[in-house]
């Protein structure tokens, strides 16, 4: 099965957070399963570790793109059809976040279900499918 990580499930699962719970990094791990990120999400943490205090991590950005490989993470590079999707994932006053609206939107265009454990992500799920935490 094809796996989608939003950005803060890929941050808990490489850097071992507790706040994972067992059965989803058991997926996550599934040798079977094929586990994607999508490139914007190294730039969400490139620009939240600018900006300073919003994020940390325990190697920082080049590690947890190394991370990604040593862990065979493949990264989903922004291709024309993500953004067209972005046109059709709902606008709502509570959920602005281009980020999580362009993985989103990657999600809906490779069809594939995302895992995230995001609250609002739940508004999104006649959309895309949810793998909620």
């Amino acid at each position: 099965m094809r796996l989608l990580l939003d950005t803060q499930l890929l941050i808990w699962f490489l850097e071992d957070n507790k706040s994972l719970p067992g059965h989803i990094r058991d997926l996550i791990s599934e040798a079977d399963n094929e586990v994607l990120v999508c490139k914007i999400s190294f730039f969400e943490v490139a620009i939240k570790l600018k900006i300073g205090g919003r994020l940390n991590l325990k190697r920082g950005l080049l590690g947890l793109i190394n991370d990604c490989l040593l862990e065979n993470i493949s990264v989903l590079p922004l291709l024309d059809d993500h953004l067209l999707a972005y046109d059709r994932i709902p606008f709502y006053d509570d959920h602005r976040d281009p980020f999580d609206r362009l993985i989103l939107a990657t999600a809906l265009a490779e069809s594939i279900p995302i895992i995230s454990a995001d609250k609002k992500f739940q508004q999104y799920t006649g959309v895309v499918q949810l793998i909620y935490v």
